[in-house]
């Protein structure tokens, strides 16, 4: 399915981006691309829909304009994350922790550095509580209570938790 992307529009099937991970360590994050190949160049002229508001980091459209219909569905599943499967082998993500930003650690005020003491995630407590629906305010809270709660069986329960927001799809954009 995500090599339909190839045939469509003839761009790559993988989407990779510099993101903000442990103790403000830039890396490169895989994802299948869900948008068109010029989104990034989009963006600016996008910025007025931002969900979150001008003065949040955070970048979110509903019914973005950008997303093709494969990747709609990729998003909606999380299918677009399995790569980052390959982050977690190489040891630049977790599992379970926050999700990695795509802005640097500079962009951080003091109360959201404390989401960058531990590796990100795949998964966390922001994606089983409402995902892009979320600021990053909020969500930096989140993963701070996360961070102070870590432990193998809350690790188990927040991945039970994903699956069945995944399968309710609140929140994907």
């Amino acid at each position: 399915m995500v090599a339909l992307h190839k045939l469509c529009d003839g761009g790559p099937i993988l989407f990779v981006q510099d993101r903000t991970g442990y103790l403000g360590k830039r890396f490169r994050l895989f994802k299948f691309r869900t948008m068109v190949v010029n989104a990034e160049e989009l963006k600016k002229s996008l910025q007025a829909q931002n969900i979150h508001g001008d003065s949040s980091p955070d970048f979110k459209l509903r019914d973005d304009p950008r997303v093709t219909r494969i990747g709609g569905f990729l998003r909606r599943t999380s299918l677009d994350e399995l790569p980052n499967l390959f982050n977690v082998v190489r040891g630049e993500m977790a599992l379970v922790g926050p999700r990695p930003t795509s802005f640097d650690a500079g962009t951080y005020s003091m109360r959201h550095l404390p989401r960058l003491a531990v590796r990100p995630g795949l998964t966390g407590l922001w994606q089983t509580s409402g995902r892009a629906n979320i600021g990053f305010d909020q969500r930096s809270d989140l993963d701070i209570s996360y961070i102070r709660r870590m432990s193998f069986i809350f690790d188990l329960s927040l991945i039970a938790r994903t699956i069945k927001a995944i399968r309710k799809g609140d929140g994907a954009m």
